[in-house]
């Protein structure tokens, strides 16, 4: 799973237009076009290997598109570089966590405050709400961490880029939920890279499938058409 927020007050706040991607000689994006909305969760489906991970990483800029372009608002941020881009709200949680492992999870949450002005470089007790057990480890180091605990502190930090505001710990029990729950706020679009189906089919708003580096079915939970969205996903 990999979870990508972002954070302004417009209806719609990211727009991929006719992206493409190149490994040297080999295509990794064929005209990827998509768009997340605040308010909304946005999945974005498919087998291993056919370019969601290369997507994301286009989308926060680890990796340089040879052409099209990404869109924040209105403004083109395909050109900029990956802490910039941090700095306008784009979090990143990677499929693997990319945690530091041998930093405390103190330390790997400051990491995610880093790019906010210096007075401001403070961890937010709502983090803590949104997942009690990061407090009671902060002194660990982030490999000691269970795979499910380094994800929760991977999605931490990278919600602490911009703070969200105002969380109740009570209604918070699993990851599903927690995203469920931020995008109640409102204040918040959420891109999900997933290839399980029936777990990204219950979280999504929006669903985009893609296949060889390019989007084959896209649209709305509403209108999905699941025979058809499983027939992309099977091996």
């Amino acid at each position: 799973m990999t979870i990508k927020s972002l954070k302004r007050k417009s209806s719609r706040m990211l727009q991929v237009d006719n992206v493409n991607l190149f490994y040297g000689a080999a295509q990794a994006l064929r005209s990827v076009s998509l768009s997340a909305s605040i308010g909304r969760v946005t999945c974005v489906l498919g087998r291993n290997g056919v370019g969601k991970t290369s997507l994301m990483r286009a989308i926060v800029g680890h990796q340089t598109i040879r052409d099209g372009g990404i869109k924040w608002e209105g403004e083109e941020i395909s050109g900029l570089p990956a802490f910039v881009r941090a700095r306008k709200g784009l979090g990143y949680v990677p499929q693997g966590r990319e945690i530091f492992p041998l930093l405390s999870v103190k330390e790997n949450l400051m990491t995610g405050v880093i790019v906010q002005p210096r007075d401001k470089r403070v961890l937010d007790e709502e983090m803590f709400s949104l997942f009690p057990i990061l407090r009671e480890m902060l002194g660990r180091r982030g490999g000691d961490l269970s795979g499910g605990q380094q994800q929760q502190l991977a999605i931490a930090r990278a919600l602490l880029t911009k703070p969200t505001e105002g969380i109740q710990p009570s209604i918070i029990r699993d990851i599903g939920r927690a995203i469920e729950y931020l995008r109640q706020k409102g204040n918040l679009a959420i891109l999900i890279v997933e290839q399980y189906f029936e777990w990204a089919r219950d979280l999504a708003d929006d669903y985009v499938v893609m296949d060889r580096g390019a989007v084959v079915l896209a649209g709305e939970r509403k209108d999905m058409v699941e025979s058809e969205v499983r027939k992309r996903l099977a091996v």
